[in-house]
């Protein structure tokens, strides 16, 4: 049973005989060596009170639960950040696992710092998921899953801490991983190597981003792991050979020109890249020559390039193998000057030279910012990490499915990244393979949309080219101009072709909102009423309040023009009532079978009623019957062309009818159009299949421009099953627009 959690007071008091653990004092004595201002009393008042929380709680390894958190904390201290987040690493857990942990009592006892950052790597609760599919199972962890990436980034945007803590967090348990069943070690080391090792190379934690890497190779890839762990150690004596070789010749060099060396070290090559390289480049182990590396530390930025200098007249440089990262940084802040030269054995090595300064930020990324004057931490906001803030908000606020979601982010955010400029030399980070276009809803929205031609390096290039590192981009743009669909057949960022999705399901929208318009006035007309007292835009904001999904006037519109909203019940509303009173004559179904329909009001029996094939009508539409001439009625809705053309040339022939609910299913035809992807189908055949609806029909056309027309005959029960079935649809990042159709869906 967990203990009553003794919160007291900002005194930070402990019980009198409780003792300290000594991983405990182990890792506050690393504090006191590290920086004598640190509040250690704070710190271990902080353990104590998440012991207590913990108590009786363990680890799938049998060990107390409080040797996860103390972990977590001992990695953050060691990447040298502040007492605020060291607090916050002891406590990460304590919401999420012990009820009697309310957050008032961590904001009184450690402030609204700590508190928002346990809140930010707090997961969101699931419900149980014990009556779903297997399948849904999936579903449901893949959307809390991402819901959860969501809420981290967006408390991130705000405070970078909270991810510093959530990557020590993943680091410890990776490290733990054995414990876990075998199905659970990959979903757990494959979100690590999609999600967490990217995003520590975002932020620039090289420390934790190769741990991360190499621990989740070993469990996704056992076999691949020993043999390059074995491969590795036999040419570790050749490689240690050549690089003491390279670091006396580097010394001896330095110290004949007057150059002090701060630092001078051989550079591991991690496992996982070295599999990288094997697997992308497919290269044999033998013939990976760049596992040789240096690492030279100088006192100031001009020694840098005095030692680039030296080390190019020591070994032969290979051309067209220099970057200066030091002039143009990368987007998460590292600098230093890599070079390749060729040793005497005849084999590659890189030299990598940086200030202490620069190695602090390439070792620790953004938690080298949180360096301490006078006792309090000064965080630095600069331009860089303003510029990562505002893509965080951008990711996490994006309104979008959780699938598309983890798309996005793994293709946008964390994948392999190309550096961009622009003509004023701010760098812009895109992904691999990236085009102009990308580039410029990068860079705004609007020059996105107003995009008409590009310059890369001062030469006019395709909007389709493909971006290098380094490239200088200039647009070009024109008030007037608009996206073209075309866009959408070679962009390379998710981010880029969300905005252009949300462009032309806008214009769709616009079309589906004039079809509305001309159907809700036709109903006016043919109720004998004036369309202009009621279309106006005023009185169509007033119901859009009321109607799911809808904001506007346009929504209104556009939801009736697909079919998602009946015709009656929206003049209804206009007219000020949300029923209208059934005339005496009205004829209710009450009983009906597909083809053949019941009839029970005013005495009639066993009329035959015919569902027609040109409108389809289902339960919950406005329908009208016309009195055929030996075929008995046909059921037709009120907006089908043919029922509007028998109001004008047969009236006498027409009855209202009732259609409730009934319990049976109805063959709806809809045409979705959507952009043309692998895997499109599926995607919506999940959503069809989650929602409980059989497909009848099904046709696909692929188009030119890269979209796709989907014909589906879908059985539902009633308009209320056939709005939300379209809805789900709809919300789906990749349709364009999705309409019910009159007619009989052909599948031939």
């Amino acid at each position: 049973m967990t203990e009553a959690v003794p919160f007291m007071s900002a005194a930070y008091d402990i019980s009198h005989d409780w003792e300290e653990p000594e991983d405990l004092h182990a890792m506050l004595q690393v504090l006191r060596d590290q920086r004598g201002d640190a509040n250690v009393r704070r710190i271990r008042y902080a353990y104590y009170i998440a012991e207590k929380a913990h108590s009786g709680q363990f680890r799938k390894s049998g060990e107390p639960y409080i040797v996860h958190p103390l972990a977590v904390a001992r990695i953050v201290a060691e990447l040298r950040m502040d007492d605020d987040t060291i607090v916050a690493a002891l406590l990460h857990d304590v919401l999420e696992d012990c009820p009697d942990v309310k957050p008032e009592s961590i904001a009184k006892e450690f402030g609204e710092d700590v508190l928002a950052m346990v809140e930010g790597v707090t997961k969101l609760r699931s419900t149980p998921l014990t009556e779903l599919t297997a399948r849904q199972k999936v579903a449901a962890e893949t959307t809390r899953t991402a819901e959860t990436l969501r809420k981290m980034l967006l408390a991130m945007a705000k405070d970078f801490r909270v991810m510093v803590i959530k990557l020590a967090d993943r680091l410890h348990n990776m490290q733990t991983l054995g414990s876990l069943p075998g199905n659970k070690r990959i979903r757990i080391a494959t979100e690590t190597l999609d999600v967490y090792a990217p995003l520590a190379a975002r932020l620039g934690i090289w420390q934790i981003k190769w741990q991360l890497e190499d621990l989740a190779f070993a469990s996704l890839h056992p076999s691949e792991f020993n043999e390059i762990s074995s491969l590795v150690a036999n040419t570790r004596p050749q490689r240690e050979a050549e690089l003491e070789q390279a670091i006396m010749a580097f010394k001896n060099k330095f110290e004949s020109a007057g150059l002090k060396i701060l630092d001078i070290r051989g550079r591991p090559k991690h496992l996982y890249s070295i599999f990288n390289k094997i697997v992308k480049q497919g290269v044999r182990f033998e013939e990976i020559y760049d596992l040789l590396a240096v690492r030279i530390i100088v006192e100031n930025t001009h020694e840098c390039y005095m030692a680039l200098g030296l080390a190019h007249d020591t070994y032969q440089p290979i051309p067209e193998k220099f970057y200066d990262y030091i002039a143009k940084p990368k987007p998460n802040g590292y600098q230093s000057l890599h070079t390749k030269v060729v040793n005497p054995a005849g084999h590659p090595m890189e030299i990598q030279i940086r200030t202490r300064e620069m190695h602090e930020v390439a070792e620790y990324g953004v938690a080298a910012h949180w360096t301490y004057k006078e006792g309090k931490a000064a965080i630095d906001e600069s331009r860089r990490l303003s510029t990562l803030r505002e893509q965080l908000f951008d990711w996490s606020t994006d309104q979008r499915l959780s699938s598309d979601f983890l798309r996005t982010v793994s293709t946008d955010l964390f994948a392999e990244q190309t550096f961009v400029f622009t003509p004023k030399g701010d760098v812009i980070d895109l992904p691999k393979d990236c085009t102009p276009v990308d580039f410029a809803f990068r860079v705004h929205t609007k020059l996105g949309m107003t995009l008409v031609g590009a310059k890369v390096n001062g030469l006019m290039a395709p909007l389709s080219s493909t971006l290098k590192n380094g490239d200088v981009v200039e647009l070009i743009t024109r008030s007037n101009a608009t996206p073209s669909l075309d866009w959408l057949e070679f962009v390379k960022s998710a981010h880029t072709r969300s905005k252009l999705r949300t462009h032309f399901r806008k214009l769709t929208k616009n079309v589906d909102a004039s079809r509305g318009r001309d159907a809700l006035e036709k109903e006016l007309r043919y109720l004998g009423l004036d369309p202009r007292l009621f279309l106006g835009e005023e009185k169509l904001e007033k119901i859009a309040e009321h109607i799911d999904s809808c904001e506007t006037a346009n929504d209104v519109l556009a939801k009736v023009g697909l079919g998602m909203l009946s015709v009656q019940s929206v003049i209804s509303r206009l007219r000020g009532t949300t029923t209208e009173s059934r005339p005496a004559d009205r004829i209710e179904v009450s009983k009906t079978k597909e083809g053949k329909l019941t009839l029970a009001t005013s005495g009639i029996e066993n009329v035959m009623l015919t569902r027609s094939k040109c409108c389809n009508p289902i339960p919950g539409d406005e329908v009208v019957g016309y009195v055929t001439r030996g075929r008995g009625i046909m059921i037709h809705r009120k907006v089908c062309p043919n029922a509007l053309g028998y109001v004008s040339t047969e009236p006498d022939r027409l009855i209202p009818f009732d259609w409730p609910t009934d319990g049976n299913v109805y063959g709806v035809p809809l045409k979705v159009v959507a952009l043309n992807r692998t895997g499109l189908l599926m995607d919506i055949s999940t959503i069809l299949g989650e929602s409980k609806t059989n497909v009848s029909a099904l046709r696909v056309k692929t188009l030119q421009n890269q979209t796709a027309e989907i014909d589906v005959t879908a059985d539902v029960k009633d308009t209320e099953h056939l709005s939300l079935l379209m809805s789900k649809i709809s919300n789906f990042s990749d349709v364009l627009s999705i309409l019910r159709m009159f007619g009989r869906v052909s599948t031939k």
